[in-house]
């Protein structure tokens, strides 16, 4: 029986070696990435197209970064492998000169691509997905110096009282704004709320209870600083000067639903109402930028040794202006004495012999003859 265990143990480790690095990949394989093209300009390849990301197919965060950073209309990284290269050409359309210059960025917290795509919606339906592997590294995007690019972070704009619904009219245009209807109460922001969903069937919210309440009010904020970038970008370009255009954002709303209600009832309308609310966005962005603009959207969390951001911003610093410095040589003061004795007796050679000459010259002109010159006064012809 002793002789066994050796044999056992043997047979048992690689399994439970299998079993860790099969956990890992779980793990790992946690997030994923959707890309919206713009209905007007083709940018990004087509689920159909032959040459496009299939459903096995999986990204790597810096993958991610570097298709940011060529839709913007810059070079990729040049740490990029061919493979990873190979996997952009599988996103990007082929044409290196049509780029959409600006990208709405989004992160998203608890929620699956699949969730978004399966509610019938177009513009999901019609994009283009992959799984995203989380690792140690991030989903870099690489941008030059700031004075090519305009990036605004809708974390980091500060939310104003007028971010939040504070009247019935306004969640009246809310509604509306998402193609819905919205039944007032006697008590202000305790109606009901109705959102078109696909096919014939309705989203329903009670105002009254404040989880939904909440949850509404976290997707005005987000559509209200969507609008207040724009107004910010607006003016950085009245310069003219065409600059690229990168808007940033975190999503949270489904996630803190889950935590509080489970991932079912309030949370799945959360996940219902956000899958209608994000190509509304989209929709208004479409039509600002004439077309001009592709989103993103990532689905995942950072792991806990990383911060909460899955995409990183790297601007590369401008290189600081070299300035001439007089470099320090060996001073010889044998060869210095030479220099300077054969320099300053040209200089004296050079002085006494303008002083002769200035001399002849004073004296030819005060004893020269007062005759008249016979070639001046001369009616000499020339034929």
């Amino acid at each position: 029986m002793d002789r066994q265990n050796p044999s056992i143990a043997a047979l048992i480790l690689p399994l439970i070696l299998s079993l860790l690095s099969l956990q890992s990949l779980i793990n790992v394989e946690a997030a994923s990435v959707i890309f919206l093209d713009s209905p007007t300009h083709q940018y990004l390849r087509s689920p159909s197209d032959p040459h496009a990301l299939t459903q096995t197919d999986s990204m790597l965060l810096p993958e991610v970064g570097a298709a940011v950073s060529v839709l913007l209309g810059f070079a990729p990284p040049s740490t990029l492998s061919a493979a990873s290269s190979s996997k952009l050409n599988k996103v990007l359309m082929p044409n290196p000169f049509d780029r959409p210059h600006a990208v709405f960025a989004l992160e998203v917290r608890g929620i699956e691509d699949s969730q978004l795509v399966d509610r019938g919606n177009n513009v999901f339906g019609s994009s283009l997905k992959s799984t995203v592997i989380v690792g140690e590294s991030k989903a870099d995007i690489q941008l030059p110096d700031e004075d090519e690019v305009s990036v605004i972070s809708l974390n980091d704009l500060p939310t104003l009282e007028s971010d939040a619904l504070s009247s019935d009219k306004e969640l009246l245009e809310f509604a509306s704004f998402l193609g819905g209807s919205y039944a007032s109460n006697d008590l202000p922001l305790n109606g009901e709320l109705t959102i078109p969903l696909a096919g014939d069937d309705f989203l329903r919210l009670d105002m009254s209870k404040k989880a939904e309440r909440v949850f509404i009010n976290s997707l005005v904020e987000l559509l209200r600083k969507v609008e207040r970038a724009m107004v910010m970008l607006e003016d950085l370009s009245g310069s003219g000067q065409k600059l690229s255009e990168l808007i940033t954002g975190t999503f949270d709303g489904i996630k803190a639903l889950q935590e509080h209600f489970g991932t079912e009832g309030v949370a799945q309308q959360g996940v219902e109402l956000f899958a209608i609310s994000v190509p509304k966005i989209f929709d208004y962005l479409q039509a600002r930028y004439k077309g001009q603009i592709v989103g993103v959207i990532f689905n995942g969390e950072a792991p806990d040794s990383e911060s909460k951001k899955l995409l990183n911003m790297v601007i590369a610093s401008r290189p600081s202006p070299r300035w001439l410095e007089e470099t320090k040589i060996p001073i010889n003061s044998t060869l210095v004495s030479e220099v300077l004795l054969v320099r300053r007796t040209i200089a004296w050679i050079t002085g006494i012999l303008l002083i002769i000459a200035t001399l002849l010259g004073v004296y030819f002109l005060l004893y020269m003859p007062l005759t008249r010159d016979t070639l001046l006064y001369s009616n000499v012809k020339f034929d």
